[in-house]
């Protein structure tokens, strides 16, 4: 002889619906992340350099930029400028995107994919940023000419 059980109240189907929801409304925002995370990009601009980047993504005026210290470093070596500690952020192999420390100490918004040849840009926002691009000398070219108004 079989006997049934009571059937579960609408609030345990109400839960349990909800929680559906909100497992996939979670797992479309994890694969847009994944996604957008691993395409940042900086954008020069007559007036501003903004950094692209999903939660992380900053316009920054040229003026507050001191295009003067900026370099392409190697922060796999002893440099001073190698992310140390992150902040708040993502840290995956192959992939830094977030707020990171500095070895030198200083606060940096980084978005790295590779680090050998990566852009170090101070600004006076106290902070600096430090990003992995193509072709990074050129990269800094640019935004001298955008500064200067060339």
């Amino acid at each position: 002889m079989e006997f049934q059980i009571t059937p579960a109240s609408s609030g345990a189907t109400l839960f349990l619906l909800g929680l559906t929801l909100f497992m996939a409304v979670m797992a479309i925002g994890f694969g847009w992340m994944a996604t957008s995370a691993t395409r940042p990009s900086v954008v020069v601009s007559e007036s501003a350099l903004a950094l692209k980047a999903p939660f992380y993504g900053r316009s920054i005026d040229l003026e507050r930029i001191r295009f003067d210290e900026a370099r392409v470093v190697n922060v796999n070596s002893g440099s001073n400028v190698k992310p140390t500690r992150r902040t708040n952020g993502l840290g995956l192999p192959g992939l830094g995107l977030g707020w990171f420390k500095l070895a030198n100490g200083e606060k940096a918004l980084v978005a790295l994919s590779s680090r050998d040849r990566v852009v170090y840009v101070p600004t006076d926002e106290g902070y600096s940023l430090l990003f992995s691009i193509e072709r990074p000398e050129a990269f800094l070219e640019y935004a001298a000419r955008m500064k200067r108004g060339a």
